[in-house]
């Protein structure tokens, strides 16, 4: 089964210290492959305690879009779960050259206990066990070097739109069937995120065939996600689902269905 999981919804630093949603990340269940993304603080947790368990020994790869708390928080812990404690060299970790700087948010004890370890670049591709992984182009998010995700598969494409400020390279950027974005403002502000108006143009501008939102801050959970989501849809002409911690995407379902 292609899927995502949803470990976690919380976006910017309030919704994420306080839990008023988890941040665990997202887990990507593709073409045979394991992948969890910005596994932020309780990610283990949440992978652990679901019904149907996510084990984390079965990972080939972790990736990090960018370095800040919310996305990296469990990185070290999951790095360990993943190799037993480094008893099983494996897996791959995908990160921005920052994360492993002089303030580091990969502990260098845990590097030698992966296989690979991967610097993310603007417009390079990669692969997971032959899924075809890129960063097709560098987001505007302050001083944190940070990138978005486009994973292509034989028939379907899922792009993750991480935290960034809107501007027009995204759309042409990012031609996914199934399009995550990061959408943490529901108003306007100079902030380095999506907000709700940012969010439009880029469903709008790349089409895709379904798009979810997530990673929520106090605004957009104050005008109830689920609420906007249905009058994205209506008003976009394309499936908008509101993501919510736990949820499962079954992506076979999805996107290559008979219409």
């Amino acid at each position: 089964m292609n899927r995502i999981v949803f470990l976690g919804t919380a976006g910017a630093r309030v919704v994420v210290f306080k839990q008023l949603r988890a941040s665990g990340g997202i887990w990507f269940s593709l073409a045979g492959t394991e992948t969890l993304v910005d596994p932020g603080p309780g990610s283990l947790v949440r992978c652990v305690s679901r019904r149907e368990k996510l084990d984390p020994t079965k990972l080939n790869a972790i990736i990090l879009t960018h370095r800040h708390l919310d996305h990296s928080a469990d990185v070290n812990v999951m790095i360990e779960a993943m190799t037993e404690s480094g008893h099983v060299r494996r897996g791959a970790l995908f990160a921005p050259e920052d994360c492993f700087g002089d303030d580091p948010v990969v502990l260098r004890y845990v590097r030698d206990f992966l296989e690979e370890i991967v610097y993310l670049k603007e417009g390079e591709a990669y692969a997971i066990d032959g899924v075809r992984l890129s960063c097709p182009i560098r987001h505007m998010h302050g001083d944190a070097e940070t990138y978005g995700l486009l994973f292509e598969l034989e028939k379907f494409s899922v792009g993750y739109i991480s935290d960034t400020k809107y501007f027009d390279g995204l759309i042409e950027a990012y031609p996914a069937d199934l399009l995550i974005l990061n959408v943490v403002r529901y108003t306007p502000i100079q902030y380095d995120h999506l907000d709700l108006e940012g969010a439009k143009r880029l469903i709008r501008g790349i089409h895709p065939k379904v798009a979810v939102i997530t990673h929520f801050g106090m605004t957009m959970l104050r005008a109830k996600p689920w609420e906007v989501a249905s009058q994205l849809s209506e008003e976009l002409g394309v499936e908008v689902l509101c993501a919510r911690d736990g949820l499962m995407v079954d992506l076979d379902e999805k996107l290559t269905r008979p219409q």
